[in-house]
């Protein structure tokens, strides 16, 4: 579903140097975040194939809202399961700022032996205009028996659904490895698809 802003008339979209510049920041700061989550610490080179879901149950599912950082001491246990809200990578009005200020802590605690994450990506320069860029992501390994798998959904650019293949056009000569991993692990109209990932040496807990 498309979403419109109520009270906000139409408006010629700002084109200067400035701007564009901070457009191309803010999504890229935000996209690096989902690239880095693809894989855990210590992975070997993974061999590739399509894309299947977890191999593991979540018992529980913790949410974290737009800027809400999870508590590392209180993630106990070696199987977590996460759902981030990132609709609010705002410029204006320092949404980009708290985005940026939680990653940290939600790093810190995918340290697990199980672990999967979704996060739901909206990255918008001002609240009086639409996205620049969305996506929906989907990340997991198990250590324990060595597998992985990653694939991002629902791409649109300014409002406009497009596949990975556009997006990761409208970023590759702002971040070229990220731009090859949306192309990888991408799914929906244009191309692209998840992936799974098989450790070789596996990875342990």
């Amino acid at each position: 579903m498309k979403r419109t802003l109520k009270g906000v008339g139409p408006r010629a979209p700002n084109s200067s140097p400035m701007r564009n510049r901070l457009r191309r920041g803010v999504v890229t700061l935000a996209a690096t975040s989902a690239l880095a989550t693809t894989l855990p610490a210590g992975a070997n080179t993974p061999t590739f194939t399509p894309y299947f879901p977890p191999t593991f149950h979540c018992p529980l599912v913790h949410y974290y809202g737009n800027g809400k950082a999870p508590n590392p001491a209180a993630m106990k246990g070696n199987t977590l399961c996460v759902i981030y809200n990132k609709r609010d990578i705002t410029v204006d009005n320092g949404g980009a700022i708290r985005f940026a200020a939680a990653e940290p802590a939600r790093f810190a605690v995918a340290g697990k032996c199980q672990y999967w994450q979704r996060d739901h990506w909206r990255i918008r320069v001002d609240r009086g205009f639409g996205e620049v860029v969305k996506w929906d992501g989907s990340y997991w390994w198990d250590l324990r028996d060595g597998f992985g798998g990653a694939i991002m959904r629902h791409f649109e650019i300014a409002g406009a659904p497009v596949g990975p293949t556009q997006a990761a056009a409208a970023i590759s000569t702002v971040n070229p490895p990220l731009a090859a991993a949306i192309r990888k692990y991408g799914a929906g109209p244009g191309g692209g698809f998840g992936a799974a990932m098989t450790f070789p040496n596996g990875i342990g807990c």
